[in-house]
């Protein structure tokens, strides 16, 4: 089986940091429970606090793609959208060796 990975890169504006973490907090639990996740973390940037970063690996594309169209992470969005500078997400795959 292929796992899927996926970085996503959400950075604050400096006003709104913790409220874009508060927010993002509440979705990591309901996320988890997901089928197809195998983890989903958060991390916070150490030189740059308004730099959040999640590291998730799915079993599926299609696990993935369900994710992201759950009513947790519109919600969460709907409220810190206007919040952010920026989203990025890279999807990747583990090179076999």
């Amino acid at each position: 089986m292929k796992i899927l990975t996926c970085v996503a890169k959400i950075t604050a504006l400096e006003k709104h940091k913790e409220t874009v973490l508060s927010e993002l907090t509440k979705i990591v639990i309901p996320t988890q429970k997901e089928q197809g996740c195998i983890n989903y973390d958060l991390h916070i940037d150490n030189e740059n606090d308004t730099v959040f970063i999640f590291h998730e690996n799915w079993e599926s594309e299609q696990d993935l793609d369900a994710h992201l169209k759950s009513s947790h992470i519109k919600e969460c969005f709907k409220v810190i959208g206007e919040m952010l500078v920026s989203v990025e997400i890279s999807k990747l795959t583990k090179v076999s060796l």
